[in-house]
């Protein structure tokens, strides 16, 4: 698949499967979702644009470099919530914007109910931040915002995928890089990622 970047660090894998194990108790869940969230930001800021500076140590004035572009993070609530702080661990300085979007359980479409983006944009990428990338419409449904918004740069950040939410979200946002920790086997029919680990949003808050 175009545009689709799967993780084969070690250390994702190794978390990863423990972020899949029913024992895993919340407190641990959300622990591991914040380290792998970060590992997957790492690489997917790969590209980020950077310029030349200088700066002085404490023996003589050197060469470096200096991040060019400004960062934004779109925690798709409520699950994308767990997400953030392991970003913002590597890009302290970056903006978080929440967009709320749920999906119908009827008929497994997104429903926005949450949007507190200012009124012109202020980043030059926007990481959009969501663990399971499942039906895609909740992925598509924010790009779709984001562009409405006035957003140039944007690129989803998941955990685990679905090959039909990737094909959606490919096949409506073809310039949206996709980066996940796995993409799995399938959707059953009640629209949940199969191996999968249940609710994101559940298994981080105790509520499932």
């Amino acid at each position: 698949m175009p545009n689709l970047f799967i993780s084969s660090h070690p250390l994702v894998l190794h978390k990863l499967t423990k972020l899949r194990s029913n024992k895993t108790e919340p407190k641990k869940f959300r622990e591991l979702v914040r380290e792998i969230s970060g590992l997957l930001a790492y690489e997917a800021t790969a590209d980020l644009a950077i310029r030349p500076c200088s700066v002085q140590t404490p023996l003589t004035q050197t060469d470096g470099f200096d991040l060019q572009e400004k960062i934004g993070l779109v925690p798709i609530l409520r699950a994308g919530l767990g997400m953030v702080e392991g970003v913002w661990e590597l890009m302290p300085s970056a903006e978080v914007w929440h967009i709320g979007i749920y999906r119908d359980e009827q008929t497994l479409k997104p429903v926005e109910y949450y949007n507190k983006l200012p009124t012109e944009p202020t980043v030059s990428v926007c990481l959009i931040l969501d663990p399971m990338l499942a039906t895609g419409g909740s992925a598509v449904a924010t790009v779709d915002v984001l562009k409405r918004w006035g957003a140039k740069k944007i690129k989803f950040v998941g955990i685990i995928g679905a090959p039909e939410g990737v094909r959606k979200l490919q096949q409506v946002h073809p310039d949206v890089p996709i980066h996940l920790a796995a993409l799995d086997d399938h959707l059953n029919e009640h629209g949940y990622i199969v191996p999968g680990l249940g609710d994101a949003g559940d298994r981080q808050f105790g509520t499932g």
